[in-house]
């Protein structure tokens, strides 16, 4: 029926859970240093679940992410790491986070800046991997400034918007989702992220009128909360839904595709449980799961 790239679930989550420890503000960072060979294992799984992209444990591996911290001068060794993690898995997307903090996008900096931090970003991970994916994209300006840097590699590059959990035409900055699709013309892709199933159902709506391959990848926690909107947030200020088990998080993306998404996954808290079973229902649909 329709080919489908299968995307993997979150890998912060996934290692914080795994690992046992507090959470720092370097969340998956820190556990990827102090738990050699967990982000490995982590990729493995989702392999071993149908998945055929392979996001990169480089979410948070920002310059203002560490300064600050000892790991402040460790930057490209950092990326090094995560990417050795990666290497052999299948394709792999070399994921580029949110400057400042999730979910935050008063802490842009302006345009030229921006694009001038991305850039080194994008260029130590181009090489490595198969497609950039700028994710969790709060603003129009964030889209703009990463879309410019993202696309000097050459690579092609996926851009996924963060909604409004209460209402998924809306990024976080309050913009419309439409106002982004004048801006996309370097993406090869258009996703939505890490916000809740019910609003990127409604965002899939804006985001097919953008025209270019489309879908989203969910967050399963309950709300983001003001407790995670401060600086230097750790992750135990956020709240798991107990109601998102694999059965229902497929039912959500199953609904994407039906509304014409060809590209699907998980973030946060959406592990390879869930992605295991998406696999088995986007096969019993009679859709093909392909690499991009």
């Amino acid at each position: 029926m329709t080919d489908i790239v299968l995307l993997d679930g979150g890998m912060g989550q996934e290692l914080i859970h795994r690992a046992g420890d507090n959470p720092t503000p370097l969340w998956s960072t820190q556990v990827m240093i102090d738990h050699p060979g967990m982000v490995a294992a982590v990729h493995a799984d989702y392999a071993a679940a149908g998945a055929t992209v392979h996001t990169t444990n480089t979410y948070a591996i920002l310059r203002d992410r560490l300064k600050g911290t000892p790991l402040e001068p460790e930057f490209e060794a950092l990326h090094a790491a995560a990417l050795i993690e990666a290497a052999g898995v299948g394709v792999t997307a070399g994921s580029l986070g949110p400057l400042g903090a999730s979910y935050r996008p008063d802490l842009m900096p302006a345009h030229d800046t921006a694009v001038a931090i991305y850039r080194e970003v994008a260029h130590q991970l181009a090489p490595y991997v198969d497609l950039l994916i700028c994710e969790t994209v709060a603003s129009v300006a964030h889209a703009r400034a990463v879309l410019d840097a993202a696309a000097s590699t050459g690579k092609p590059v996926w851009l996924a918007l963060t909604v409004q959990d209460d209402d998924g035409t809306r990024l976080r900055s309050g913009e419309l989702v439409s106002e982004v699709l004048p801006h996309v013309g370097q993406a090869a892709a258009l996703l939505a992220n890490c916000s809740s199933p019910e609003a990127i159902s409604t965002a899939i709506k804006e985001l097919a009128k953008g025209g270019l391959p489309f879908g989203g990848y969910a967050n399963g926690f309950v709300k983001i909360s003001d407790g995670f909107l401060t600086d230097k947030p750790t992750v135990d200020a956020l709240t798991a839904r107990e109601d998102l088990n694999p059965a229902a998080y497929a039912g959500f993306a199953m609904d994407w595709i039906a509304q014409g998404a060809t590209i699907v996954g998980g973030c946060c808290e959406v592990g390879p449980a869930h992605i295991a079973e998406l696999a088995q229902r986007i096969r019993a649909a009679n859709h093909t799961i392909v690499e991009p």
